[in-house]
């Protein structure tokens, strides 16, 4: 978990494409984390902050 969204939003797009699945940046008291996407429950209690997918056109 780290404090800073511009780090996890990094290391979010890093772990996308390193694994080639699509990986989540959310939030919960403050702090934000990353997951690949299909390890998130929609009963978490999470704040989705955005998903990157390896494959999207640039």
């Amino acid at each position: 978990m780290s404090h800073d969204l511009s780090l996890a939003q990094s290391h979010a797009f890093q772990l996308s494409r390193d694994l080639m699945v699509p990986v989540t940046v959310f939030e919960v008291d403050g702090e934000y984390g990353v997951l690949p996407s299909d390890e998130i429950d929609p009963g978490d209690d999470l704040a989705i902050v955005n998903e990157f997918f390896p494959w999207a056109a640039h």
